[in-house]
């Protein structure tokens, strides 16, 4: 029998948790540490590939392959639920799967800890002299939030929503039925905006999706609308939302991407007094190895058995 020899670029702590997993299924496979970036010179008896996303902290891969691309692959899975990250050339060879929905919880939980600092004025509440001055908290039970797109992280987030009693209204691409109990559909994206008192982002970034919300749409926006973004940077058109937040028709913008990542040094979100910027972490979690672990050896349970792949990419829905 063929051994199974799979290349990562993702950390050696990542791929010590897939090693030790594999030794328990799969004892004669093999896997290989290669560098991040644009996957080249990969050995004759690599079959699967494990990719971390290329187009970042401002590098663009060439619009062609390497030479010899796609080698031996029969497979590429790649760490991330968005395919924006990636060359389109890196879709036109052996089926590429992406581990959409892997870090879905842990997005949800940091976009309510920004809903809840937002609410409770964490953390410039804490005290650190004995003259106490008392702010009144804005409750959030009977608050709505809204979310654009409603895949993995949208259901997590609606479920925790409702549960504290908050009303969700929300937007999405397909006219598929919401599938958490008492989620409202709004319109279109000015009704989202104008009803909402929290919103958070989470669709894909597509040709359709870049920049859609723009100027217009953050003038629909309910007075004082605090939002979130922890999908893409390229969904908001940053120097609109500098003059919504100027305004006030934004209070406040608690931003995990920008488009570029990192910003430029000197970028006014950085200061911006009403702008709360963190770096891409949202899906990272202490748990992230296993995370990752669980849905690549999944998958590769299918690959092995001849079985459709769990969420294949789709270029045009962008995950």
């Amino acid at each position: 029998m063929t051994q199974l020899v799979i290349a990562s670029q993702l950390d050696a702590d990542f791929n010590a948790v897939i090693r030790q997993r594999l030794a328990l299924t799969h004892p004669g496979a093999k896997v290989l540490d290669v560098p991040v970036g644009v996957p080249s010179d990969l050995p004759a008896e690599v079959s699967i590939l494990l990719a971390r996303p290329i187009n970042v902290r401002g590098y663009l891969a060439p619009d062609t392959p390497p030479p010899g691309w796609p080698y031996a692959l029969q497979w590429v899975q790649v760490v991330s639920s968005g395919i924006d990250f990636y060359p389109r050339w890196l879709f036109n060879g052996p089926p590429v799967s992406t581990l959409r929905g892997s870090g879905a919880e842990n997005i949800a939980e940091f976009a309510l800890a920004a809903i809840f600092a937002a609410a409770k004025h964490l953390p410039q509440i804490w005290v650190h002299d004995p003259h106490w001055n008392f702010t009144a908290l804005t409750p959030l039970k009977g608050s709505t939030l809204g979310i654009l797109g409603f895949g993995a992280i949208g259901r997590s987030l609606a479920s925790k929503a409702r549960a504290l009693g908050l009303n969700v209204l929300a937007l999405r691409q397909s006219q598929a039925p919401f599938e958490v109990e008492g989620v409202q559909a709004a319109r279109d994206i000015h009704e989202l905006f104008a009803r909402s008192d929290h919103l958070v982002l989470a669709a894909p970034l597509t040709e359709a999706t870049r920049h859609i919300v723009n100027r217009e749409v953050l003038a629909s926006a309910k007075p004082g609308l605090h939002l979130i973004n922890i999908a893409r940077g390229g969904l908001l058109d940053q120097e609109a939302l500098l003059t919504a937040l100027d305004s006030g028709r934004i209070g406040l913008a608690s931003l995990d991407v920008t488009e570029p990542e990192p910003l430029p040094a000197g970028h006014p979100l950085y200061s911006h007094p009403r702008v709360r910027l963190s770096p891409h972490t949202s899906s990272v979690s202490t748990n992230s190895r296993h995370e990752i672990a669980d849905g690549f050896l999944a998958n590769l349970g299918r690959f092995l058995a001849g079985q459709p792949l769990e969420n294949p990419a789709n270029l045009e829905r962008g995950y």
